[in-house]
């Protein structure tokens, strides 16, 4: 196979045989019908050694030799893919592993000629990503295509012109990063379901990516590398360029903003995943259970929990991310991450002591304690048991959120604001004790919900300093806590009244108050 060998070599673009393969005139087309004909020859005959060279050979022609430039080119070319398709589809058992294999190679490296615009090769995608569960030929066939594109990718992080064609549109990434779930949910139960021999199999083969993973991998890497790492020319400060410059580096936070929504949603399905085979793992007697939920770490760090978080989280930490927009929708799932992946420590830490008394008898365990070093028995007397025990879930509304009006409020002002904080059973609202308006009918209502059409809670105003009405609705501006059911509150302000010569600025402050999720006592 001394062809597939200078085929493997071409592959590197540091060796110099790339150059002058690179260099060759291309291939006519009566030359390429040729092997085509050699190629059916051998499909009647059922001659597998002819048909794996003429595959190999397709792949240096497709790669090296041939532009589908004319009429003629291109129906040579339809020929060919038709044959290598045909290949791909047979049974298996027409044809063999290496066969199918080498096919998908050659449509590999044709796939620019094979499919020539990028409709075909989008629906070639959405077929081989759709239907490669049910088919072993598009199942390769796709491995080959993604780690092709995730190669290129690679090889131009800093973006080039080709950056398009690579990365594919957001309906394909759907799929992938489907499949992408579906197959780190599949490692994660075999964890519980698999043997002992083939669990210890299993553990021999992470963190090793699949090529759908490794495309995610590499697109989101060629996102954020373009945000992050490149810097604008300084030497060239037109305003064009200040103006490309931008709305570059907002439609790359706008693609990572998308991605990072979607892999942080699939992320929460494989940690739930994750808590329920823990959880199954624990409650169960098999003999190996130590050895699978230690093992379960090393098989997490090969699903996109261990490739694809560990980079995203890292660089949404970057200034150039640090954005209103990314924050406000993100922090729901980041929210939802810390949660499952607390509530997945605290079920594995909560384990040791049971392994430990698993591993030795209460006398062996006893004569042991006694041999620790003075450091290890500190160590071991100063451990508290319950990891995270009372742990507070860091969130952006801890200390409370503020909502307020102008200080002081002046004619025909209206304010309206919503409050949502998710997760939330119910709100408590604190109002500052200089809340006041100048009427009565200059009030504030409080909606459950959000917007104003949801159900009236309750509504506030005037003052009790001697202007204006010099009375209050009801009880007055509350000096109390003030629940509201559900996650949502919308305030509602309006100053309807005109503002007196003799009234001060503090009987027209407004109102300021603080949402919380949680009951905090006034110091």
């Amino acid at each position: 196979m001394c062809i597939h060998q200078l085929n493997l070599l071409a592959a590197s673009n540091s060796l110099p045989i790339t150059n002058f393969l690179g260099k060759q005139h291309p291939i006519e087309a009566h030359h390429l019908s040729s092997i085509c004909d050699i190629m059916e020859k051998a499909m009647v005959n059922g001659d597998t050694c002819i048909i794996r060279c003429i595959l190999v050979v397709f792949q240096v022609v497709f790669k090296f030799f041939f532009s589908p430039q004319t009429e003629r080119n291109r129906d040579i070319v339809r020929r060919s893919g038709l044959l290598l398709w045909q290949l791909l589809m047979a049974p298996r058992d027409q044809i063999c592993s290496e066969i199918q294999k080498e096919v998908c190679l050659a449509i590999g490296s044709g796939l620019n000629i094979l499919y020539p615009g990028e409709a075909e090769i989008n629906n070639l995608l959405k077929l081989v990503l759709t239907e490669g569960e049910r088919n072993s030929g598009l199942s390769q066939l796709r491995d080959v295509i993604l780690t092709n594109l995730a190669e290129q990718l690679q090889n131009n992080r800093f973006g080039s012109e080709d950056d398009d064609h690579y990365r594919l549109n957001d309906e394909l990434l759907h799929y992938i990063l489907k499949i992408v779930v579906r197959e780190s949910c599949v490692l994660i139960t075999k964890c519980q379901t698999v043997s002992k021999d083939d669990f210890q199999r299993l553990l021999s083969t992470v963190p090793a990516a699949s090529s759908c993973l490794r495309y995610l991998m590499a697109v989101q890497n060629h996102l954020l590398s373009n945000t992050i790492l490149i810097k604008p020319d300084e030497n060239d400060d037109s305003d064009s360029s200040l103006q490309g410059e931008t709305l570059k580096v907002q439609e790359l936070k706008t693609s990572i903003l998308s991605l990072a929504t979607q892999i942080l949603t699939g992320c929460d399905e494989v940690l739930e995943m994750l808590q329920q085979v823990t959880t199954a793992l624990i409650n169960s007697d098999i003999p190996d259970r130590e050895q699978r939920l230690k093992g379960l770490e090393q098989i997490t760090k090969a699903t996109m929990l261990g490739h694809l978080l560990p980079v995203l989280l890292t660089s949404l930490m970057h200034p150039n991310l640090q954005t209103l927009t990314m924050a406000d929708a993100l922090m729901p799932q980041l929210v939802q991450l810390v949660l499952y992946t607390s509530q997945t420590a605290l079920l594995l830490k909560t384990q040791s002591p049971v392994f430990s008394e698993l591993n030795s008898s209460p006398s062996a365990a006893s004569e042991q304690k006694g041999k620790l070093l003075p450091d290890e028995r500190m160590l071991e007397e100063k451990e508290e048991p319950g990891f995270l025990t009372g742990l507070k879930i860091p969130a952006p509304w801890a200390a409370g959120k503020t909502v307020e009006t102008v200080h002081p409020v002046r004619d025909n002002y209206k304010f309206k604001e919503t409050v949502h904080i998710p997760g939330a059973r119910c709100l408590y609202l604190r109002f500052d004790n200089r809340c006041s308006s100048q009427y009565d009918y200059d009030k504030l209502v409080i909606y459950a919900g959000p917007n104003t059409n949801s159900r009236k809670v309750a509504e506030y105003g005037g003052n009790t300093l001697g202007y204006g009405s010099r009375s209050v609705l009801g009880t007055g501006w509350p000096k109390d806590l003030v629940k509201v059911e559900g996650d949502t509150v919308t305030f509602s302000f309006e100053m309807r009244s005109g503002r007196e010569h003799n009234t001060p600025d503090k009987a027209m402050w407004g109102f300021a108050c603080t949402v919380r999720a949680q009951v905090l006592t006034r110091d």
